[in-house]
């Protein structure tokens, strides 16, 4: 599913249910040893999935360990982005981008407030022009989750919600706008990034890939 929105260049890998052979290093297991068992599938499974798509890269397995702000660390020379929620994890890999980010989403409304701290009020008067049997709202939350997963490795600072407009093209792309200033990039400002959404199977699912050059 994933992978659908991804170019060509980007290796990925995803589970629907969590596998009972999904194993840890010793190193990650020390990560979870005092998280609930929900914790617990989501991180095992989800590194699962990441050693699946970095040996469709050609590298050997290795522990992914959350590092700055919670961000996995990957092997040198890789760029990578996981995600998971209720009944999906997956994880997208390169070594030739420059950034990664992806999220999953259930494809169903946002919980009450949350759309007030997620959109600016530019943004809510656009996804109410769109219409249709999208939830927009749960669609922008994934875009800015991705936008963040995107940002966080080239900035290595925050990024808030209100600091990116993110607006949709109903054929399946998005635009993210920074609002603040971004890092230098191959010798140019960041001002922002295009990525793709895909809405299937009760899930919302974005992506970005920042390509060199």
């Amino acid at each position: 599913m994933i992978g659908e929105i991804l170019p060509s260049w980007v290796a990925s890998a995803e589970a629907f249910a969590d596998p009972p052979d999904a194993r840890l290093f010793p190193e990650e297991e020390a990560v979870i040893a005092r998280s609930v068992e929900r914790r617990r599938r989501e991180f095992t499974t989800a590194r699962h999935c990441a050693r699946r798509a970095l040996a469709r890269l050609g590298v050997p397995p290795a522990p992914i360990l959350p590092g700055e702000l919670g961000a996995p660390v990957w092997p040198a020379g890789v760029r990578g982005a996981i995600t998971h929620c209720e009944g999906y994890r997956a994880a997208a890999v390169s070594l030739k981008a420059l950034t990664v980010g992806i999220d999953a989403e259930p494809h169903e409304p946002l919980p009450e407030g949350v759309m007030e701290t997620v959109a600016l009020p530019e943004e809510r008067a656009e996804l109410a022009r769109l219409g249709g049997a999208i939830h927009w709202d749960r669609l922008l939350f994934s875009a800015k989750e991705s936008v963040y997963k995107a940002w966080f490795p080239l900035a290595r600072c925050w990024l808030d919600f209100d600091e990116a407009h993110v607006t949709f093209d109903p054929a399946g792309t998005f635009t993210a706008r920074l609002l603040v200033a971004g890092p230098e990039v191959e010798g140019r400002e960041l001002t922002g990034f295009t990525g793709r959404w895909l809405v299937s199977d009760g899930l919302a699912v974005t992506a970005i890939a920042l390509p060199p050059g």
